[in-house]
């Protein structure tokens, strides 16, 4: 599924599809938003949107086999919810 297959499921629920798209980027863009504030997002039966610090690292060129530093950074991590988890391992339908 890409996000035009999300707007289109999203348009059988509302009136039109610019509205569908709408609220699909505006749920998206909320995210990122609080995201790079450093918050947590937190959806109820659905699962949990944060940022993790990793850690600077000697890396390795696979071309060359030189050794080379990896700087550290953040990145967004996904920690699906319980509910969540019980559907996709067929535990709930």
């Amino acid at each position: 599924m890409v996000k035009k297959d999300l707007v289109e499921e999203v348009n059988k629920v509302v009136c039109n599809r610019k509205e569908a798209d709408a609220a699909v980027n505006a749920v998206i863009d909320t995210i990122k938003k609080a995201l790079k504030k450093g918050d947590k997002v937190s959806i109820t039966g659905f699962g949990t949107f944060s940022v993790t610090k990793r850690a600077a690292r000697t890396g390795r060129n696979p071309q060359t086999g030189e050794s080379m530093k990896i700087k550290a950074k953040k990145v967004p991590k996904f920690t699906p919810g319980k509910e969540f988890k019980d559907v996709i391992c067929g535990t709930k339908k």
